[in-house]
């Protein structure tokens, strides 16, 4: 076990050598929507690429999921086959949002001679995630056209 000072040192190397080794600019936050980003997450146990709509708005929150979940088709077949869709999805601290999102298990944050598998993964993902979303996102933003 790691003292609170060790992980979080080991914590901001694992996201300083990520960023060395995959030095672009991410889409991430910059959607144009407001409350819908994408994210990379990592753990002592997984690493997840993720679609967050966290929408305060209920119904607004559902008519985007519900635009991606339209287009899960393309999204599996084309870009990412084992995405999995929630669209309601509790954090740990109470917040309904919707979440989309694929996974890689048995790989930690803590364990260095897992960081290169989970840098290919975020790489990898997310560049078919960012791609999806760039192929469909005058549709997924144009809240006049619904599923």
């Amino acid at each position: 076990m790691y003292s609170k000072e060790e992980a979080k040192l080991i914590k901001q190397r694992f996201w300083t050598e990520f960023g060395q080794a995959y030095s672009r600019k991410w889409l991430l936050h910059k959607t144009k929507i407001k409350d819908f980003s994408f994210k990379f997450y990592a753990d002592n146990k997984k690493a997840c690429v993720i679609l967050d709509i966290e929408q305060k708005d209920d119904e607004l929150r559902k008519i985007y999921f519900q635009k991606i979940e339209s287009l899960k088709n393309i999204l599996v077949e084309n870009h990412l086959p084992d995405v999995i869709f929630e669209e309601n999805y509790y954090l740990e601290n109470g917040k309904l949002i919707s979440r989309i999102w694929v996974e890689k298990n048995n790989v930690s944050i803590n364990n260095p001679k897992t960081w290169e598998d989970i840098f290919v993964f975020f790489h990898d993902n997310m560049q078919e995630f960012e791609l999806f979303f760039y192929e469909f996102e005058d549709y997924i933003r144009d809240l006049d056209i619904n599923t």
